[in-house]
């Protein structure tokens, strides 16, 4: 196969896993879980918080030394092709869930989304391989726009099944969709596996004992030596704030939307649509800007964008300006997560690449999930307003651009990384 043919193939399974992250974490299942399996209780959003925090925290746990582990044995693509699958499975099986089931199904949301978020950890590993130096940060950012493409088509696709809206009366429709959801991430994932080859490595076994404990003493080792390199802990650090505050917008959004400006089901489609569309011209435009100005000064550019962003959300009091917001939003989502993997990319060197993207997708991207929402609810129920919530997260965006303004870039992209004896 020709690289071009990696690249494509790459691209693909991220047109295909965001149908999960839009269908199943952002929109469609928990507005269904909420309304439909726990009849509009209140508990439902405190088990669908739990859900998601436990399953991101459990990604947080086994993701770095499952990335050790597969760049150990050479079998990356055996674990990807593992969660892909859990992933896969579990979602279609949330297809038969209804009123009632509300144990059951946060248990089935939780392997389904563990299986999303640990795929990430390989999946973002074989950037460093397919591409080079020079075009990491464009090629990143074609990763996003394809992915932003799929969560587009998605919507489109899932349309006529949700016009009746996301409550028990449409219920069979919503059900559906899930079925589909299962089936296009599926679909359009199989090129990676078909293209993408493993390397042939020191320990040739997916999984075992000897491997998991060697992997645990490699992460263990990186974490006792990570402090030695300033740069990347600030790097990562900051990460973990300013996505922290993304993570929570993009899990809040439709409920913020629903509950503060009374968008309906439909309007609160057509919103998703359009904040797919700008992050697909984020994505690519940023793609480029980030080769060009490096990786750096982009994120800065993005998080000043962030501050724009919610200061318009918050202050918006017509459904107008917060599609402005969203808009925005979406070409700040798109290009700073691309220019984030794209700095993670640069500093990691190819013996460790998915044990440190275990860290970056896992310990820091993750734990940050966990942190954001719980934060943004208990802002909320204190001050009784999710405008004083919202504006808390220019706390983190803050945070986040005062720790990436003290990373030397000439350090991140020179430097060698994290050394094992």
């Amino acid at each position: 196969m020709t690289q071009k043919h990696k690249v494509f193939s790459w691209l693909l399974f991220d047109f295909a896993n965001t149908s999960f992250s839009v269908m199943m974490v952002t929109f469609a299942f928990p507005l269904y879980f909420k309304n439909v399996i726990c009849s509009g209780d209140p508990f439902g959003d405190i088990l669908w918080g739990a859900g998601v925090s436990l399953s991101m925290l459990l990604v947080a746990l086994i993701s770095p030394v499952l990335g050790a582990a597969s760049d150990y044995s050479g079998k990356r693509k055996r674990y990807l092709f593992f969660f892909t699958m859990l992933s896969v499975a579990a979602t279609a099986l949330l297809g038969f869930s209804g009123t009632g089931m509300a144990i059951s199904a946060i248990m089935l949301f939780v392997l389904a989304n563990m299986g999303f978020e640990g795929g990430l950890v390989f999946y973002d590993a074989y950037l460093k391989e397919i591409t080079s130096e020079t075009s990491i940060g464009r090629v990143s950012g074609y990763g996003f726009a394809m992915g932003y493409l799929g969560s587009l088509s998605i919507l489109l696709l899932m349309r006529p099944l949700l016009a009746g809206g996301i409550v028990p009366e449409n219920a069979v429709n919503v059900r559906s969709g899930f079925f589909i959801t299962a089936l296009f991430f599926l679909i359009f994932s199989l090129p990676l596996f078909l293209v993408l080859r493993d390397e042939k490595k020191r320990d040739g076994r997916a999984i075992s004992l000897k491997l998991i404990l060697h992997s645990i003493k490699e992460v263990k080792h990186t974490v006792r030596h990570i402090m030695s390199y300033p740069d990347l802990a600030r790097f990562l650090l900051a990460y973990f704030f300013y996505n922290d505050a993304i993570l929570t917008i993009i899990a809040f959004s439709s409920i913020y939307a629903q509950n503060t400006l009374g968008f309906t089901t439909g309007e609160l489609m057509v919103f998703f649509m359009l904040v797919q569309t700008t992050a697909i011209f984020g994505s690519l435009v940023f793609g480029f800007i980030t080769d060009r100005i490096g990786p750096k000064r982009t994120i800065v550019l993005t998080l000043m964008i962030w501050f724009g962003v919610v200061l318009l959300a918050v202050f918006a009091d017509s459904k107008e300006l917060f599609f402005s917001a969203g808009m925005l939003a979406g070409m700040a989502m798109g290009s700073s997560q691309a220019a984030s993997r794209s700095m993670m990319a640069k500093l990691t060197p190819r013996e460790h690449v998915a044990e440190f993207f275990g860290f970056y997708d896992g310990t820091f991207g993750k734990s940050s999930a966990i942190a954001g929402p719980l934060v943004f609810g208990m802002v909320s129920a204190q001050a009784s307003s999710q405008k004083v919530a919202l504006a808390s997260l220019l706390v983190f965006f803050g945070a986040g651009l005062l720790l990436m303004l003290r990373v030397r870039s000439s350090s991140v992209s020179g430097r060698p990384a994290v050394q094992k004896s």
